[in-house]
């Protein structure tokens, strides 16, 4: 029996659920896998899905696919639009909805496995398929590797992996080295001292010391870096103070940053913890400021040789033009950590998910930004069709490229 995608997709968009809490999507994900053959294990870093094809002698090759979502309110308008709500890490019920696309990840995955399923005959090797948790933490690969996943599965000849994003629908964007930028978050204090608002000068306002360092901050990537280089440097959240009468004893930062390479990474890091210090010491601030690391990424980075077969299949899969150098995305993903904990040489493109003529009257009128809704965007929700077949077609041809 053929599997209705679209129905699985609407489905899954309907009901997304946060990092490492998709217990929902991963019970669909693997009765699907079992469906059709697979030997299936479950649980793997938290609610990992791992699903094994073995096909005679030949490659290994792992294919991974995310599945959880963000907590935005989708405002996407489409009729099958998310109205869930989640708790999450704070306890706060928040709403859920899939602003990145995994739920579309995961349809062209199951897709894919039908597909390579149904055309076994015609090739031979192990198809390891990896439905991975909470990518938007950047900690589900590693939690399914220090979760035991290489004492289940063979070591992979090649890892694939794929992801939506604001593309025309049927356009595939993928080149060789840098793909996608290596990430560091970060939570920073600053330490005051509190008081009443109404005298504040016996206090230390921390609440004046975290603005004058996000404002430093952004010289870091236009004074300090080389503008033909690239860094990101976001000040993603600020938290102070309950009260408008009440100086607070402390304030805390969120920051994401982005940059290419390691050169870039410690040249970052290095300005930031200089600017924080040097921003708290200018306040008067009586305790030294923290900054603690909550997730580093590394740069996600194709093999050049690997690639360029990947390329050929896709576009003898898809059509030449179809395919396309997209340039370094500065978002950041966890998928390298299956390859560079493997030795393996990795391939990860990107597929599009936007009507064709909606994309090319906004590009006309150079409105892209502002018209086509990016992932996170509580707007954002790909074109099913022919969205899905694409991104079967995509992970399949990709993986017969490596299958013998």
């Amino acid at each position: 029996m053929t599997i209705d995608l679209e129905a699985l997709y609407i489905d899954l968009h309907q009901h997304p659920e946060l990092s490492f809490q998709e217990t929902r999507t991963a019970g669909i994900a693997a009765a699907h896998l079992r469906d059709l053959g697979l030997e299936v294990h479950e649980g793997i870093g938290v609610t990992g899905v791992v699903g094994v094809l073995a096909n005679g002698e030949g490659p290994v090759v792992w294919v991974r696919a995310d599945m959880d979502a963000l907590p935005v309110g989708e405002q996407s308008g489409r009729p099958y639009a998310s109205t869930a709500t989640g708790i999450d890490p704070a306890g706060n019920t928040v709403p859920v909805m899939h602003a990145c696309g995994h739920d579309m990840h995961v349809t062209a995955m199951i897709g894919a496995v039908e597909k390579l399923v149904a055309e076994r005959g015609e090739w031979t090797g192990t198809l390891v398929v990896l439905i991975q948790p909470a990518e938007e933490y950047g900690a589900g690969a590693r939690a399914m590797l220090d979760g035991g996943l290489l004492d289940l599965v063979p070591k992979p000849d090649i890892v694939l992996g794929q992801h939506v994003t604001p593309l025309p629908a049927g356009t595939i964007g993928v080149r060789p080295g840098t793909q996608m930028a290596a990430s560091d978050g970060l939570t920073v204090t600053l330490h005051g001292r509190g008081g009443h608002g109404s005298r504040p000068h016996s206090t230390i306002d921390p609440i004046v010391m975290a603005a004058a360092t996000v404002m430093r901050l952004q010289t870091i990537a236009s004074r300090e870096v080389d503008p033909r280089d690239v860094a990101v440097v976001t000040v993603g959240s600020i938290h102070a103070g309950l009260k408008n009468n009440i100086i607070p004893a402390e304030a805390k930062l969120e920051l994401s940053l982005r940059y290419p390479n390691d050169e870039m990474r410690d040249k970052v890091l290095a300005s930031v913890e200089r600017i924080v210090r040097a921003e708290a010491a200018a306040s008067g601030a009586e305790r030294e400021p923290e900054i603690r690391t909550d997730h580093t990424l590394p740069p996600t980075i194709n093999d050049d040789e690997a690639t360029a077969r990947v390329t050929t299949a896709l576009q003898r899969a898809l059509g030449e033009a179809s395919v396309i150098d997209p340039g370094m995305f500065t978002g950041s993903e966890d998928v390298s950590w299956f390859a560079r904990d493997t030795g393996a040489p990795l391939v990860f493109w990107f597929w599009g998910g936007v009507d064709p003529a909606a994309f090319a009257a906004a590009m006309a009128a150079g409105t892209l930004d502002k018209d086509i809704p990016t992932n996170h965007s509580p707007f954002f929700a790909p074109e099913i069709h022919p969205t899905i077949e694409v991104g079967v077609t995509a992970l399949s041809a990709a993986a017969r490229e490596f299958l013998a």
